[in-house]
């Protein structure tokens, strides 16, 4: 039976009932579907006071299948304005993968500020054994995992219930608040002796991001790949002896690393030709796993690449010409091979006339 919802968290406040069109209370619960272009994942969203969410997180730790995250953190640069024509996209920060634990524990100082303010989302994930959790900006709790009836277990522990028809508030008029929003004596108990630097969220968050060593993620290239999925990946890579040095890696940091060797191309590529090649292999391992997987996970890898493979392909100059070997693919294929880069640096510059790319 589910409860009636105790209420928000205080950055985000919803409207007064009379502008709200509906009179019916908000009830805490969850519901879950198959994740669409997936066979084996389950998204959840879930409704709970505040109070619970620490507790379903520290439980969703306990009963990951490995002992190690990586952290997600989402936050605005600048707070939204009424006068943005465009309302600004939040910031997307990964940490690398690190011990659950030592998580928790840099966490321990920040967790009411994280829990309280309106334009902060936090969670974390593991890609290889298929689980992540989220809790958003709208405070909705989000979960992506292949084992619905352990999550659905954990969830019933802490006295949540499952309704297919679960009402969210992201279609109900509300209002996001950052914590120097709102004066002393509405914020907790616990954040009344916080100074202003300690409540502005840009500063408590960038000081999560320089503690883990976090680095910043294109929203383009936030994905989830399930344990079934990098398990068949892994088995593809293992077998092929160029590839075979990957195929322990998380998938997904692959498709991130390319993304961040595009990034150096197209700003000023300062290593030499060997490294050159080493970026063009990771792009290489992505296109054997794609030739070789099946829908719809072959669709969801060429979808997260479309961005940075066009934006390597607006660096590249020198076309008619190939870096490989001209036999190994035909013109139209592995098109980061025709040509090099334009934005290359003194190395690469100089290993590419001593190999004779430059007449």
């Amino acid at each position: 039976m589910s409860q009636t919802f105790p209420g928000f968290p205080v950055g985000l406040q919803l409207w007064p009932e009379k502008d709200q069109g509906c009179a019916a209370p908000l009830k805490e619960g969850y519901s879950f579907s198959l994740l669409e272009s997936s066979s084996d994942t389950y998204h959840f969203s879930v409704l709970t006071g505040i109070e619970r969410v620490r507790q379903i997180f520290s439980n969703f730790i306990a009963d990951m299948p490995e002992d190690e995250a990586f952290f997600i953190l989402e936050f605005y640069v600048t707070e939204p304005s009424s006068s943005d024509q465009e309302p600004p996209n939040p910031t997307i920060h990964y940490s690398p993968y690190m011990s659950t634990q030592e998580i928790l524990s840099c966490l321990e100082p920040y967790w009411d500020r994280l829990l309280h303010d309106g334009f902060v989302g936090f969670g974390l994930a593991n890609n290889r054994s298929g689980q992540e959790m989220f809790y958003s900006e709208e405070k909705i709790l989000t979960f992506f995992t292949d084992n619905h009836l352990r999550l659905t277990n954990q969830l019933f522990r802490v006295g949540l219930h499952h309704d297919p028809d679960q009402e969210l508030h992201t279609d109900m008029g509300h209002d996001h608040l950052s914590l120097l929003c709102l004066d002393r004596g509405d914020l907790p108990v616990s954040l009344q002796d916080f100074n202003d630097r300690e409540l502005d969220y840009v500063r408590f968050c960038q000081d999560l991001v320089d503690t883990l060593g976090m680095y910043p993620v294109e929203e383009t290239l936030s994905f989830f790949f399930s344990r079934k999925e990098q398990q068949a990946i892994e088995a593809l890579l293992k077998h092929h002896p160029d590839y075979a040095e990957f195929a322990e890696d998380d998938f997904g940091a692959l498709l991130l690393d390319w993304n961040d060797f595009v990034q150096e191309c197209c700003d000023n590529f300062e290593g030499d030709l060997w490294e050159y090649r080493m970026g063009l292999k990771l792009r290489d391992t992505i296109q054997f796993v794609i030739a070789n997987c099946v829908e719809p996970l072959r669709s969801r890898i060429l979808e997260t690449i479309t961005e940075p493979d066009e934006r390597f392909r607006q660096t590249l100059g020198h076309n008619r010409k190939r870096l490989d070997n001209p036999g190994t693919a035909a013109p139209a294929e592995h098109f980061w091979y025709n040509g090099v880069i334009s934005n290359a640096g003194v190395d690469l510059r100089r290993d590419l006339i001593r190999h004779g790319w430059y007449k």
